[in-house]
């Protein structure tokens, strides 16, 4: 089986469709979804609808985490959107209920067995909901998280791809479908094929224009969220 690894759609539906275009393309036929659905951009509903027409298992991550404390609470709200831009109150206008309650009772983490093969998913590691494992990461940094006894641990959050093996497991980040942080406009996901070990980083173009002119007009003081989307760092 081919399977579809995505992280950290952060409300950017146009990138997701790209996404999705693609993996249909190439054939997948399940998604694992890492967490962040929600947060930065502003359009989480039409992200969880495209969502609902594939077959696919998914975590919470920290954005979603952040979203159910600012439910009730103004102050953190306020604070987050200071940080962060408007996407969580954006997410809190326009998700219904029914949807609220099904992104607020993710679980943190899951493991889902695929043709025998055993796939961890985890938003930012194994232990830490909010840990960053960068590409560069150390050895020992990974040693300390290999006691999972999975067959391939899955972990976004650092918006960055990343694929490496350590005895018998492969660690994936399939970097982010909505803010990629190494090149702006080509969001990230992988491909694991179940069948014969495959494993492909793919990388697709999205239209930037549209979401850079919602930042400008929903968050003009987060300059941030608008250049990240064209970043190229290659130069």
């Amino acid at each position: 089986m081919k399977v579809g690894i995505l992280s950290d759609i952060h409300g950017n539906d146009v990138a997701l469709e790209a996404v999705l275009a693609d993996a249909r393309s190439m054939g997948v036929k399940h998604l694992l979804i890492l967490g962040d659905i929600v947060g930065y951009y502003y359009h989480p509903d039409k992200v969880l609808e495209q969502l609902q027409a594939w077959s696919h298992d998914m975590i919470l991550g920290n954005h979603e985490q952040m979203m159910i404390q600012s439910m009730n609470d103004e102050e953190k709200l306020a604070q987050v959107t200071r940080k962060y831009g408007s996407g969580i109150k954006k997410a809190l206008q326009c998700l219904t209920q029914d949807q609220l309650h099904y992104l607020s009772n993710l679980p943190v983490s899951m493991k889902v067995v695929l043709d025998g093969v055993v796939f961890g998913l985890y938003h930012g590691s194994p232990r830490d909901t909010d840990e960053y494992i960068y590409p560069d990461v150390e050895i020992e940094a990974l040693k300390s998280i290999n006691s999972t006894g999975d067959d391939y641990v899955l972990m976004g959050h650092t918006h960055h791809p990343m694929c490496t093996h350590m005895d018998k497991t492969v660690f994936i980040n399939p970097g982010s479908v909505g803010q990629p942080r190494d090149m702006g406009g080509l969001a990230s996901w992988a491909l694991v094929n179940t069948d014969n070990g495959m494993i492909v980083q793919r990388r697709v173009k999205f239209v930037v224009d549209k979401l850079i002119k919602e930042c400008k007009e929903n968050d003009p003081e987060i300059p941030y969220l608008r250049e990240i989307l064209i970043r190229d760092v290659r130069r």
